[in-house]
């Protein structure tokens, strides 16, 4: 790590987000994944995913996340200047366009092998992460983005949102026929943060307001009501469903303290993209923030995945993307005051990061650590995205709290010698 990072957390003075030399460093470490995830480019259609070592797996399913956020990862380093953004951009566009766009039905397919249909649901999710990589693709000057985003907004329009409650249902089968009455936070928190994309790209007011409605119900109602940890699981009225359990992955019992940190961020940048009104809306997101780092934070570092209602440790495994989404929670505090505590928070989680999570021999991010805090492969196909890492070295640079980045220019076209 660059020697001009090097102090332990309690005992340096200063901001790093006022360091040129950490602003090289993440500016380097975002450079290194950008490299290492351009070998998930194929020959034909769609990409490979990744193992350790960044060769490709043999697994070809593909889905719709996965192309998505590549699409989103590298128009961010379009806009930010790294050189080689456009092959990937390209690729994923079409790709949606034609594999994951649904020519029967409408909508988008959740998973590929080949053109092989393996799973056709349509998922709010998913649907949010289109919205996402088509904003994100309109801002960095792609052809096809003003279509699929008119598109994917009217899907998620006439099948997904719900105007009485202001909030996204979360899924139906391929024909839109519903097979659950499920409703979810995660992929409402996926939808404010594709909602405030698209406003950013495109000034319609209709994106903002929507995504105020949906943080309006999870930290005005939910969040106070609920000890400011967040339920994931709902049923179809919008009532907290406590009893759920789910996929223990990806929809786990109880609540997941990684989601408070992006809905803390999410709800600092829709203030902000607001004009700053005279709301409370920094302190809902301070105590979203805080009480997760309370909460989650090992006493050996990193986050326990996830945690009771009284706030005790349910799943004690540590993965990367916690740490990423509180880093970049931290970064959006310290943007709009600055307080020595989350200076704090801000240096223990990157040198966490640095040195459990960063793999600096092959590049990428280990999505995974055991016990004694090495790499571990017991969940996840090798590496399996790039999104919530190179995001965590993109966003403290912004100058302010939104994700619109251009205002950083050039300057992500090679990595410093010193990485």
């Amino acid at each position: 790590m660059n020697e001009r990072l090097a102090p332990g957390p309690d005992g340096a003075t200063g901001f790093w987000l006022d360091d040129t030399g950490h602003h090289t460093w993440l500016k380097a470490n975002a450079v290194r994944q950008f490299a290492f995830f351009s070998a998930s480019l194929r020959n034909g259609p769609g990409f490979h995913i990744l193992g350790q070592n960044g060769a490709p797996l043999p697994d070809n399913t593909q889905e719709l996340i996965t192309t998505t956020r590549l699409v989103h990862s590298y128009a961010l380093a379009k806009q930010v200047g790294y050189a080689d953004a456009d092959r990937i951009i390209d690729q994923g566009m079409a790709y949606l366009k034609s594999h994951h766009h649904d020519p029967v039905h409408g909508g988008y397919i959740w998973s590929l092998d080949g053109d092989t249909i393996v799973e056709g649901k349509k998922l709010a999710y998913g649907h949010a992460f289109v919205l996402l990589a088509a904003s994100s693709a309109k801002m960095a000057g792609h052809p096809d983005a003003d279509a699929m985003l008119a598109d994917v907004s009217e899907i998620l329009g006439k099948h997904f949102w719900e105007e009485d409650a202001g909030l996204f249902a979360d899924e139906w089968n391929r024909d839109w026929s519903p097979f659950s009455a499920y409703r979810g936070m995660n992929a409402n928190m996926h939808g404010v943060e594709a909602l405030l994309t698209a406003f950013e790209a495109t000034k319609q007011c209709v994106y903002l307001q929507r995504a105020g409605r949906i943080l309006s119900f999870f930290t005005e109602k939910i969040a106070p009501a609920a000890g400011w940890r967040l339920p994931e699981h709902y049923t179809k009225a919008w009532a907290p469903d406590r009893a759920y359990a789910g996929d223990p992955m990806f929809r786990p019992a109880g609540t997941t303290p990684g989601h408070s940190f992006e809905m803390g961020r999410l709800l600092l940048q829709h203030w902000d993209l607001c004009g700053r009104p005279e709301t409370d809306a920094p302190k809902r997101a301070r105590h979203l923030i805080e009480t997760a780092l309370a909460d989650a934070w090992r006493d050996d570092g990193g986050f326990a995945y996830t945690l009771g209602f009284d706030g005790r440790v349910g799943v004690s495994a540590r993965y990367w993307w916690p740490v990423t989404e509180a880093i970049g929670a931290i970064a959006s505090l310290i943007k709009l005051e600055r307080r020595a505590a989350d200076e704090i928070w801000y240096r223990r989680l990157w040198h966490f990061a640095n040195a459990h999570f960063i793999d600096h021999e092959r590049g990428g991010w280990f999505p995974e650590i055991d016990e004694s805090g090495a790499a571990a492969h017991t969940i996840f196909r090798g590496k399996p995205d790039i999104y919530h890492a190179v995001q965590a070295c993109i966003f403290p640079q912004a100058k302010g709290l939104s994700n619109q980045i251009l205002e950083l220019g050039a300057g992500l076209k090679r990595a410093p010698a010193d990485i």
